[in-house]
């Protein structure tokens, strides 16, 4: 056979194309299943009449005598019918099939299988992809060429090899060859192995051979009639003769058997009919028409492969001519492009002689005008032609031109207009090449709506194509418009692929017990119900529904959702980050108007989703995730502030209607993104607030002055924050205003000072004793107050009778008891009594309050008792320990303190665990020494003394006397152990002396101080020095975090410390008793600064990072092309201040730590300017 054909086609899949799913035998791929559908369905050819042929003892099939069934072999003087190819060769279940294992490096496998020649391409093509696993291909690709080696240059080997490929890889296509080890189809072989050693993770190419059974070396090999699981096949190419070796690098053979032998070109017209059947499957398996590409790859070849040229083209297959790999390819080369009167019989004959050599002698002058007229008819069909040629100024690659030639059909094809671009599109997206569609598609003669590539903005993303995505926004794809209809974001969330939230959603809506379409004209509202529930419950209660139900009361929707509906962006984004989608979440989150909230928002979501995900490398994807939403945070954060301080603090408390009306910060704080909240201008922020209506740069000292002698606030002495006053109009306290009255806007610049008022003398004395700062300096006075009158009590003045300190110091107690049953049940935020308890029993301060209280509580009980009074001390003088330890809490503002104390907590846990390793040679050593020592002592005092106290204090220098004969006294023990007083003594002899072997006693006490005084305390130092290096490079981070629970905790405490605090308990308790009713409309005022000034700041900050970005990445491009080498660097993306939806409505959402940061006195909300003209 002089030359062979290589096609491939794949169907396109909506998914990403990953190829190692093609080949990839599925997990419930069973060999039994497997073979009983072959018998079924693949059948074989055999001769079954022996007739003696040219070869001695062969017949005229080709195979020998010894091949055939005994009922074909005939007597020698049978005089019948004479053979006959039509009548004597019958199919029959077929005995070659299976896994194909080539051996040698690597172990190369793959599947095959020996089929007639009537076989119907339906059936081969059911056996790709329903029983080999193959996904269907997005296109087919037919390279035709020499059979025979011939030579490649190596340049043109090297741009085919890779070309090949790359096409294969990015679109998802097949590659269909004759299979065997030479020519062409052995450089395709090659590519694909070299492609699999190159990036085996990305999984292996699809690689078709078929060929003719009959021609195929060592074939006995495959045989067998239950399948082989594998097949040894070995590639014998010296020794194959006229036959040929299967080709090693191919993944799947179909071997076409007509019942013959040695005859070549057997599998060409099934071969043809099996892609003729395949690019009639629509592409994507979708409705809108359009078939699977074929395009035709020619390298080389003779007149044979002129005439499958010639063929594909009559049937509309463009064809791509490798110039400069040889005879009809180069003759085609060389005449495409001239005029056709200039394709002359002389100059194809002059053309042939050049490039065919010695083989043109046995060219006739009939074939040659024959195959001229063949030329002359493709080169006048130029639109399927196209011809790759190797030039210097030609950057091209072999995957582009392929690519190129099947468009360039396709413009040409019968559809005009907009339907024959939409074609070309949707090839280029499911092929995955977004370059072409760049240079190809999106042109100026290419006039798009937003409308006409909707269908294609769906297809990228549910096919998970982020450059597409891109690519469609840039040129005109409106999101508002793409996801008006509701069914659309609907249809997305159906269409996503399997994940943790699809699991969610199932079940939530199982648990629900309804359907999403249970009613005509709500199924999308209702499902769209189960999402937003769904995202709440990973964002927390906090926040709002991001879809609120149809049935909402309209005022509900006017007042809290009018800005949180038709919001695309948002849409698209959150759809990107519930599926753990980087790369199309990084798209989406550029789109973003709220894009820090976004990327805070979507933190939260990924470590929710980490902490419920069983995938343990699925769940740390989701981290990452996380953390690099973060950083981008943590960059438009910077970049803003680095700009504007003041407004940059604006941001963090802005309420996001996008987000469920909650704030940045807020955010941040529920995601435990430590690294956002250590930020420089958010800790200035929470200073803001530390400080309350003072200003943040007074001393200390003055603050601790004026909190004794405050008549020095009238003086200038204490400098207040400007423009701080409280709002008028209400009697609430800045410190029990709950969480929905904070509907005021922190977002003034400086006030007015025409309409700034000097602040009256009550003004400032409420500012500074409700300042939490000033709070926290009497509580930690009042601490120190409560144990030194603690300490008093239970060491001079315990009576019998309660004195009267004593008294007070319940009294004491008792207003501490309020307290943490007020931080109980205060919940501003609504999290609900059942989280509020569960977030304060997390806190390991607030376990510290609830020991000591119990411990107090029972110690007062015995104490009140006759029989249990001094047990009661001895509970009371414990508990006294457990309220110096919560005293430490005080130290956790301090910026030197603070993380010191984290670092103790971590090195007791690791002390806690190391206990248990040396428990173990304590009581080893304990246990062993006792039982030697003493005989039979019963009294469980004495006993737990002598096998565990003793030992443990031996670590610490404290070494016993009774172990040694020099140091051993008889009247320090008891000889019975009558004594309680006393130990018993150790076993004696006659004459009162230790019987003990001294020898053994000593060398155990030695072996134990070796294990236990070196080895264990000097790990236990490691230990503690390992912990220290690796918590203190995070311990500022996380002292900065945790700063926010102490600030929290002392805005919402009452002004008065204990035991003064009781009266601010009872006045709250008459509060809720006699609620007074306010209108809450007279809460929101208009802000002085408009919201378009603060979005005008935002959006100017960034085009400028935008700039930057786009300048550095031009400046890396003109390195590149001159050669220079550069580090991949990420553009500052973390930079990027994209417009932030800042609906400032800060009635909801709002903690009412943050709110006070700013202007409290204000407590101003700020609609958005559609409500606004509502």
């Amino acid at each position: 056979m002089e030359e062979a054909v290589i096609k491939s086609k794949r169907f396109p899949s909506i998914r990403t194309v990953r190829a190692s799913k093609n080949i990839s035998p599925s997990p419930s791929f069973q060999p039994s299943s497997f073979t009983s559908w072959i018998k079924e369905n693949i059948r074989k050819r055999e001769c079954c009449f022996y007739e003696k042929g040219v070869r001695e003892d062969a017949c005229k099939c080709g195979h020998p005598k010894t091949d055939h069934v005994d009922e074909a072999i005939k007597p020698d003087n049978f005089t019948g019918e004479s053979w006959n190819k039509d009548r004597h060769v019958r199919e029959v279940p077929t005995d070659a099939f299976g896994d194909i294992s080539f051996g040698g490096s690597g172990q190369k496998t793959g599947k095959y299988a020996r089929v007639s020649t009537d076989t119907s391409p339906e059936i081969l093509y059911k056996l790709l992809t329903e029983q080999w696993k193959l996904s269907p291909p997005n296109l087919l690709i037919s390279v035709t060429g020499g059979a025979k080696n011939f030579y490649l240059k190596p340049r043109l080997k090297s741009m085919f090899h890779r070309g090949l490929i790359k096409v294969a890889q990015t679109t998802g296509a097949w590659i269909i060859t004759g299979g065997t080890h030479a020519g062409v189809m052995k450089h395709v072989g090659r590519a694909v192995r070299d492609h699999a050693l190159s990036s085996s993770m990305q999984g292996q190419i699809v690689a078709i051979g078929v060929a003719t059974w009959g021609i195929i070396h060592n074939r006995d090999a495959l045989v067998n009639p239950e399948g082989c699981f594998p097949a040894n096949y070995e590639l014998d190419i010296e020794g194959q003769g006229r036959l040929s070796c299967l080709d090693n690098n191919h993944t799947h053979f179909l071997m076409v058997d007509d019942g013959t032998q040695g005859n070549y070109g057997v599998e060409i017209e099934l071969r043809s009919s099996l892609e003729k059947c395949i690019s009639g499957k629509l592409l994507g398996n979708r409705e809108s028409g359009v078939t699977i590409p074929v395009v035709c790859v020619v390298l080389d070849g003779g007149p044979g492969t002129l005439n499958t040229i010639y063929n594909a083209m009559l049937n509309g297959t463009p064809c791509v001519i490798l110039e400069g790999s040889g005879r009809i390819a180069d003759v085609i080369a060389q005449v495409a492009g001239l005029p056709l009167f200039q394709v002359t019989i002389a100059l194809i004959q002059q053309l042939m002689k050049k490039f065919f050599g010695q083989e043109y002698e046995n060219f006739s002058d009939c074939k040659i005008i024959k195959w001229t007229e063949k030329i002359q008819y493709i080169i006048q069909i130029s639109h399927l032609l196209t011809v790759f040629r190797i030039s210097e100024d030609n950057h091209r690659d072999v995957d582009v031109a392929i690519l190129q030639a099947l468009l360039k059909a396709s413009r040409a094809s019968e559809r005009l207009g907009i339907e024959s671009w939409k074609g070309q599109l949707e090839l280029a997206i499911a092929w995955n090449r977004v370059d072409l569609a760049e240079t190809e598609i999106f042109t100026e003669e290419s006039q798009w709506k937003s409308s006409d590539l909707h269908w294609a903005m769906f297809s990228a993303l549910v096919g998970n194509k982020p450059q597409f995505v891109s690519l469609l926004l840039e040129n005109g794809v409106s999101l508002k418009d793409f996801l008006k209809d509701e069914e659309t974001l609907c249809d997305l969330y159906r269409k996503m692929p399997g994940c943790i939230f699809v699991r969610k959603l199932d079940k939530r809506v199982q648990r629900l017990g309804r359907k999403p379409q249970a009613r005509p004209g709500r199924g999308e509202t209702t499902f769209m119900t189960h999402v937003s529930n769904e995202v709440r419950h990973l964002l927390g209660s906090f926040t709002k529904l991001l879809y609120p139900p149809a049935d909402m009361s309209c005022q509900f929707e006017m007042e809290n959702n009018m800005d949180a509906q038709g919001n695309p962006d948002r849409d698209l984004f959150l759809w990107a980050v519930v599926q753990n989608n980087k790369e199309l979440a990084e798209v989406a989150w550029e789109l973003c108007k709220d894009c820090m909230s976004a990327a805070l928002a979507a933190s939260k979501i990924l470590k929710t989703m980490a902490e419920e995900e069983s995938d343990a490398d699925e769940a740390e994807d989701m981290r990452e995730l996380a953390s690099h939403f973060e950083d981008h945070a943590i960059g438009v954060f910077s970049e803003c502030h680095d700009n504007d301080e003041e407004r940059a603090r604006k941001l963090l408390v802005c309420v996001s209607p996008s987000w469920g009306r909650t704030t940045c910060l807020r955010l941040a704080l529920e995601a435990d993104d430590k690294s956002f909240v250590a930020q420089s201008g958010v800790q200035a922020l929470l200073t803001q607030i530390w400080c309350g209506g003072l200003s943040v740069d007074n001393p200390v000292w003055r603050v601790l002055i004026c909190m004794v002698f405050f008549p020095l606030i009238y003086t200038g002495f204490l400098a207040f924050r400007a423009g701080f006053e409280q709002q008028k109009g209400t009697n609430l306290r800045p410190s029990l205003i709950c969480f929905q009255d904070f509907g005021r806007s922190l977002h003034s610049d400086s006030p007015d000072p025409e309409r700034q008022k000097p602040l009256s003398c009550r003004s400032r004395l409420v500012h500074l004793y409700s300042s939490p700062q000033v709070k926290f300096y009497w509580n930690v006075v009042s601490s120190f107050a409560f144990l030194f009158l603690y300490a008093v009590v239970v060491m001079i003045d315990f009576q019998a009778t309660p004195s009267a300190g004593e008294m007070l110091l319940y009294v004491w107690l008792l207003s501490l008891v309020c307290e943490e049953v007020r931080q109980v049940l205060y919940d501003p935020d609504g999290f609900g009594f059942h989280k509020k308890a569960k977030m304060y029993i997390n806190d390991l301060w607030n376990i510290l309050d609830v020991l000591s209280i119990i411990l107090f509580a029972i110690g007062l009980t015995f104490r009140l008792t006759t029989e249990l009074f001094y047990a009661g001390k001895i509970l009371l003088c414990i508990d006294f320990v457990v309220f110096c330890l919560r005293f430490m809490a005080i130290f956790t503002i301090s910026s030197t303190l603070g993380p010191k104390i984290i670092i103790v907590r971590r090195m007791m846990t690791d002390m806690f665990f190391f206990m248990f390793l040396l428990s173990i040679w304590v009581v080893a050593y304990g246990v062993a020494k006792q039982g030697i020592l003493i005989h039979n002592d019963n009294r469980l005092g004495w006993i737990v003394r002598g096998a565990i106290y003793e030992p443990y204090r031996i670590i610490f220098g404290d070494f016993p006397t009774n172990i040694d004969y020099a140091a051993f006294d008889l009247d320090s023990c008891s000889m019975n152990g009558t004594d309680p007083l006393k130990p018993k003594c150790p076993v004696l002899n006659e004459n009162l002396t230790p019987a003990f072997p001294e020898w053994l006693t000593i060398i155990m006490l030695c072996v134990y101080l070796l294990f236990a005084n070196i080895l264990l305390l000097n790990l236990l130092i490691a230990i503690f020095n390992f912990t220290f290096q690796t918590v203190q490079d995070n311990t500022d981070r996380i002292w900065k975090f945790q700063r926010y629970e102490l600030i929290q905790e002392y805005h919402s405490r009452p002004a008065a410390p204990p035991p003064f605090i009781i009266f601010s308990h009872f006045y709250l308790f008459v509060r809720n008793m006699f609620p007074i009713k306010n209108n809450k409309h007279n809460l929101k005022i208009k802000l002085q600064m408009k919201e378009e000034e603060l979005l005008s700041w935002e959006m100017s900050r960034c085009c400028h990072a935008c700039q930057s970005a786009k300048a550095l990445q031009w400046i890396m491009d003109s390195l590149k092309s001159q050669g220079f080498a550069a580090k991949e660097a990420q553009p500052p993306s973390q930079h990027k201040t994209s417009s932030l939806n800042m609906d400032v409505n800060i009635s909801q959402g709002v903690s009412p730590l943050v709110l006070a940061h700013f202007n409290p006195s204000l407590q101003l909300g700020v609609q958005q300017t559609s409500l606004l003209r509502l």
